[in-house]
């Protein structure tokens, strides 16, 4: 482990946070950290973690926690999942990979974004764990279809369309950086931008090393190749999913769907409709429509609308193993996190990923010991005081 995050310098996620920003280029750095307009929801996912408090049971011996679950008919070693971080490999060289190797090393699963800049079949190489692939519909439903076609091959084991993607949020950050400069080939329009990029040498040199600006690999165009990063965002304007696109997709696909982006009660039961074995209640971490409420303020309503039929998986906020306590406590099965990761990764690469995960671990394990449970499996509604009116719909 690199000495940049071993304890006592890196002792919880936001130590890593504070790593990768002095590692990244303020650009991707901000991709990763930033969220959607005033970046109210981005900070609400977090906040409410502090409305729900714990209820311990004292004097209770637990020497030893059971963490497994599980989730989509596989055990994972903990109730953990790293959520799709598109573009991991400007984060780190063979980000994607680095990623899902530290996921599988620590017996859990691992999802890969469609806007990767590794290839999905390479990626399933680097996991010893499940992987699952992440669905957009970007390049059109010939290239979905491939893409499906080679995660299959590769032998991913679920799908997770993501449904919250109607058009690319509002990310003022990426705005102010430059993003759109930086991408174009105008030199006049990137000099104002670039010196971010070069007062941050190693990274620079690394990023120049594993190939510099990357395509998406996972998107072919048919006649075309993959698909430029200056693309992306013209292509997710004419890639929304729709209730309809879901049969299709199931078809093509055959095993478990995950679908993420859920934010209601009412497209909850949507989703047990079309058919779909799990769901993430989810805003997209605050990067997509700002002035939502956050993701736990909702899962129980999302909870009672399904009532058992699938499963509920919870992403956005997390950055402590108490916080996965308290998602269990509310009815999820597992959580999903991507920033938590993601700032491993920009701080050391798969080394960070893997810090991230023990962190979260040991978290669990000491929440749970505080609290007086024994296992996640038993973690209900009577270890949380909840605010009233979370319940009320």
């Amino acid at each position: 482990m690199p000495r940049s995050i071993e304890p006592p310098r890196v002792l919880n996620i936001e130590d890593l946070r504070r790593a990768a920003k002095r590692r990244l280029p303020r650009v991707v750095f901000d991709y990763i950290d930033g969220g959607a307009e005033d970046e109210r929801t981005l900070r609400a996912n977090c906040h409410a973690f502090e409305e729900v408090t714990l209820r311990p049971r004292c004097a209770v011996a637990t020497p030893a926690c059971d963490l497994r679950v599980s989730v989509l008919g596989r055990s994972l070693s903990m109730p953990l999942i790293l959520a799709p971080v598109g573009s991991s490999r400007l984060m780190y060289p063979r980000g994607e990979e680095a990623a899902a190797s530290a996921a599988g090393a620590a017996g859990i699963a691992y999802a890969l974004s469609t806007l990767s800049g590794c290839r999905l079949e390479d990626v399933a190489a680097a996991s010893k764990g499940p992987f699952w692939y992440q669905l957009y519909l970007v390049g059109g439903r010939d290239c979905a279809l491939s893409a499906i076609e080679r995660a299959k091959a590769a032998g991913f084991s679920a799908l997770v369309v993501t449904i919250d993607t109607a058009v690319a949020g509002m990310r003022e950050r990426d705005l102010r950086n430059g993003v759109k400069e930086l991408l174009s080939g105008n030199l006049g329009s990137k000099l104002p931008f670039v010196s971010q990029l070069l007062i941050k040498p190693r990274w620079l040199a690394a990023f120049l090393a594993d190939g510099g600006l990357m395509k998406f690999q996972n998107v072919v165009i048919p006649g075309k190749g993959p698909m430029l990063y200056a693309d992306v965002t013209a292509a997710l304007e004419h890639a929304a999913v729709t209730w309809d696109d879901l049969e299709w997709i199931r078809r093509a696909w055959g095993g478990p769907i995950v679908i993420k982006g859920i934010h209601s009660g009412d497209d909850a039961r949507r989703a047990v409709d079309v058919g779909a074995n799990a769901l993430v209640v989810s805003n997209h971490g605050g990067r997509q429509l700002d002035s939502v409420a956050p993701t736990l303020r909702i899962l129980p309503e999302v909870v009672a609308s399904v009532d058992g039929q699938i499963e509920v998986l919870l992403d956005s906020g997390i950055r402590r193993g108490s916080d996965i306590v308290t998602a269990l406590c509310l009815g999820a099965r597992a959580v999903m996190v991507g920033r938590a990761y993601a700032y491993g990764l920009g701080a050391a690469g798969g080394a960070g990923v893997a810090r991230a995960i023990e962190i979260l671990r040991a978290d669990l394990i000491r929440t749970l010991q505080l609290i007086g449970c024994a296992s996640v499996a038993e973690l209900d509604r009577s270890y949380v005081d909840v605010p009233v009116q979370w319940l009320e719909k």
